[in-house]
């Protein structure tokens, strides 16, 4: 069996209408093998309540791996003040990161372009060198939305630009797909800059023009080509976390159980479909 099958995390977006310390259990009842938290899990927690240290012992206490922890998204554009804050809102999370033995953080686009190109390598290697502080890999995010970083060569611009050991490429299947991407797209990024990978499928047609698109499908339910993405993704010998991010409102109406046992189950046989050659 790959080892993929043992490295598949839960991201939190997924039950977004759940509570932390519910969706923490539901993902290891689950059968999954980790989490990926955002900034927003611990700003909720927060806001009900608990103190800082009470939030990393509720997470641990869970005993299920966190395998990544997203940063606000954004970063990769801003300027001045929000520049700084947004620095600020990184080193926070590389905190938790660190407190909770998770070594990866995610870093999202967002969706301004202030600054252009030349801004965003110099905002990403300026957060490679806060994450190394800590030990931490940072992952890029691109973004089928957005006008500058919306394929995977866009991310290895950038990226290539830092050419820093801890800064890579997250590879997502949504944003892979809904930017004109197939599964061959990603087989040209060395494997040391596959920091993380996402996974959630798409819906037939053209992809929507929402900003925040919240249409991702459990896996093998639309079209994207599950198959053949984990074939490569195989063949290259990709070992990290897999998380199963699928934003979408019909899924928060359904029972959180029921919607975090889908994705797993659904995403181990599409696994052992890519091992078998079918």
């Amino acid at each position: 069996m790959n080892i993929l099958h043992n490295r598949i995390a839960l991201h939190t977006w997924t039950l977004d209408t759940t509570p932390l310390a519910d969706a923490l259990r539901i993902a290891r009842e689950a059968g999954y093998n980790g989490v990926e938290l955002r900034l927003v899990d611990f700003q909720r927690a927060r806001k009900a309540g608990l103190s800082e240290d009470a939030t990393v012992k509720l997470v641990r206490d869970a005993d299920i791996k966190v395998a990544v922890i997203g940063t606000e998204s954004g970063l990769l554009f801003a300027e001045g003040d929000e520049l700084k804050r947004l620095f600020g809102s990184l080193r926070y999370v590389s905190e938790k990161a660190k407190a909770l033995d998770c070594d990866v953080i995610m870093a999202a686009p967002g969706l301004n372009t202030t600054g252009g190109m030349a801004g965003a390598k110099a905002n990403l290697k300026a957060a490679a060198e806060i994450t190394g502080e800590f030990g931490l890999n940072i992952g890029l995010e691109f973004n089928s939305r957005h006008p500058l970083v919306r394929t995977v060569d866009d991310g290895m611009e950038i990226v290539d630009a830092v050419n820093m050991k801890n800064c890579g490429l997250l590879i997502d299947t949504y944003h892979l797909h809904c930017s004109g991407g197939n599964a061959e797209s990603f087989k040209h990024v060395p494997l040391d800059k596959i920091i993380t990978f996402q996974f959630s499928d798409a819906p037939p047609g053209p992809p929507s023009d929402a900003r925040t698109p919240v249409d991702r499908l459990p896996p093998g339910k639309g079209v994207a080509p599950f198959v053949d993405i984990f074939k490569n993704l195989m063949a290259m010998g990709y070992q990290g976390y897999m998380s199963y991010e699928a934003p979408n409102p019909a899924q928060w109406n359904r029972s959180a159980e029921v919607v975090a046992k889908e994705g797993v189950d659904l995403v181990r046989g599409l696994l052992a479909r890519a091992e078998q050659g079918r």
